[in-house]
């Protein structure tokens, strides 16, 4: 996996099995890491971008912006990206057919590749197939008895990650809207970081800090 350190679209120069794609947009050393289904769901054909191109895109990036994760956005592609990670589990546009088991599998290396490089600290699944694929394969947590819906603005525990995931925007309510803004404000205000101290582990017993 290339790293291509002066762009924010495709930063890995990912190259998956099909004509058009969406691919990872953000820096590569974000602290959070917006987890998405695929396209034909929640867009960014047009612009290359997930979760551009659709009706609910400007009030989902503007409930990011106000929750302190971007410090400008739209719901046109246009956004700076400072801390966050924007990417699909199948980045993958199959003429608009759903992808079935296969293609997920198929694609699911390429996204994990991503996630690990990345390391963010905070995972934030959108939607019903994201959030149980994150519960599933970095929690400890049933994903068979995962429901988004409920789940939507809260805080879990993963191994090594801490999620929150996030309702289809599509179907956000003014509280739906409100109750993500006020959980991510409360992150950014809080220590976050998903870090150990091994220092106790060190001759000299100084600190000694990994993800």
């Amino acid at each position: 996996m290339e790293f291509i350190a002066d762009r924010s679209r495709n930063p890995f120069d990912m190259d998956p099995p099909c004509e058009r794609f969406v691919p990872g947009y953000g820096v590569t050393d974000a602290d959070f890491h917006v987890i998405g289904d695929h396209p034909g769901v929640h867009g960014g054909l047009a612009t290359g971008i997930p979760f551009t191109d659709m009706p609910w895109s400007e009030r989902f990036f503007d409930a990011l912006r106000e929750g302190g994760l971007l410090p400008a956005a739209d719901g046109d592609g246009r956004f700076d990206s400072v801390q966050t990670y924007f990417s699909y589990l199948h980045m993958c546009e199959l003429d608009g057919e759903r992808p079935d088991d296969a293609s997920y599998a198929d694609l699911e290396p390429y996204f994990d590749a991503e996630l690990r490089a990345i390391t963010a600290h905070v995972l934030l699944p959108v939607g019903k197939r994201a959030t149980a694929h994150v519960f599933r394969e970095y929690t400890a947590i049933d994903a068979a008895t995962v429901e988004t819906a409920d789940l939507h603005a809260t805080e879990q525990h993963g191994s090594g990650w801490l999620i929150v995931p996030i309702k289809e925007p599509a179907t956000w309510t003014d509280e739906d809207e409100r109750a993500l803004v006020d959980r991510l404000r409360g992150l950014l205000a809080s220590d976050y970081r998903q870090i150990s101290d091994l220092g106790r582990f060190q001759p000299d017993g100084d600190p000694y800090f990994v993800r």
